[in-house]
């Protein structure tokens, strides 16, 4: 079931959370609605749910316009990041919420619920009460509430949100491989950039209100449509007007013409990976990725002087269009592009 969103406006007293945003969901797809907080996606997802009014535009999900149909009748599976449980109940209790509202026969009622605590690896917890659970069981008891009613949508608001790193890690894996197996069409909001280019197939990337890019991860990697993009999609370091990925940052021991003098202030091992963190003489903090062997052949300690040069690096227009593509260039003054894009389809 596709969704569509053209147009979408809302405004709460002063503040603009939505400005002509206009989004393409494909049906079946996992797709991650991905900005900083207050960027709108959250006010989007509800709207796309029904639960909250749009004061222009128009949503349209299976190619119906469903902009003034009530919330219990979009098929629409919602997930919020603190669970929403009812404490009082079981587990089975739980999921079985929807499937009672909706007066299904108790036998019926039984087997469904029993099979999606097997499909979320809760088969077996069905009598726990949602405080004797871990969060990752909770979130995964909450999802298959959402999924009980049988959804030809599900959204998620940053349902990993509330979760350690490990957990995070590992549900976003599960929730990967469930969307594989199910194939219901799925938007979910996060903040976390390595969780929506690990999960998602499409991603929407929004900031104050409106869709600066959208695509697919190498897509918004490799070819970002604006300063906001290349920023906010992975790791950059910005010298001048030049903008140049942490990997694509070259550390030599020997100076030429493409190289600029820096200063090692701290090096960090990340397991595999090493951060080895600069300062430029003009003032300017830029770090490295390099491996270990990298780090040993070069033999780099604190307060060393070293010379970089930046491999690819992008900059951009001074209204936000295109970036130009560039060789390795030195850093230079100046400012880059601002944001102007205002919605785009995924």
């Amino acid at each position: 079931m596709g969704i569509a969103v053209e147009g979408a406006r809302k405004r709460f007293g002063d503040f603009q959370a939505l400005d002509n945003v206009s989004i393409d969901v494909p049906d079946g797809s996992l797709t991650a609605l991905l900005g900083p907080s207050g960027s709108g996606k959250s006010t989007l997802l509800r709207a796309i749910a029904g639960l909250e009014t749009l004061d222009a535009g128009q949503v349209v999900i299976n190619g119906q316009d469903a902009t003034a149909t009530p919330a219990q009748k979009r098929e629409v599976g919602f997930v919020f990041q603190h669970y929403a449980a009812f404490k009082h109940m079981t587990v089975f209790g739980n999921v079985a919420f929807g499937l009672k509202i909706r007066k299904w026969d108790k036998a019926k009622i039984s087997d469904r619920v029993h099979e999606l605590l097997r499909l979320v690896q809760l088969d077996g917890l069905a009598e726990r009460y949602p405080d004797q659970l871990s969060g990752g069981q909770r979130q995964r008891m909450a999802l298959a509430r959402a999924l009980a009613v049988e959804p030809q949508v599900l959204l998620l608001d940053e349902p990993f949100g509330a979760l350690d790193a490990k957990v995070r890690k590992d549900l976003r894996t599960w929730l990967r491989r469930l969307h594989d197996e199910m194939h219901v069409t799925t938007i979910f909001v996060t903040h976390d950039q390595e969780e929506a280019m690990d999960v998602a197939e499409q991603l929407v990337v929004m900031n104050e209100g409106r869709v600066e890019q959208s695509g697919t991860a190498d897509d918004l990697y490799d070819h970002p449509a604006n300063e906001f993009v290349m920023s906010f999609v992975g790791e950059v370091n910005r010298l001048g007007e030049h903008f140049v990925r942490p990997h694509d940052m070259e550390v030599v021991l020997d100076p030429d013409e493409r190289t600029e003098e820096a200063m090692v202030q701290r090096i960090v091992a990340l397991g595999f990976e090493i951060r080895v963190e600069f300062v430029l003489g003009d003032g300017t903090e830029v770090w490295a990725q390099l491996t270990r062997s990298e780090l040993q052949k070069l033999e780099l300690r604190e307060g060393q002087i070293v010379h970089l040069r930046p491999g690819q690096t992008k900059s951009f227009n001074g209204d936000g269009s295109s970036p130009d593509r560039q060789g390795a260039s030195t850093p230079s003054g100046g400012q880059g592009g601002d944001d102007a894009e205002v919605s785009a389809a995924v």
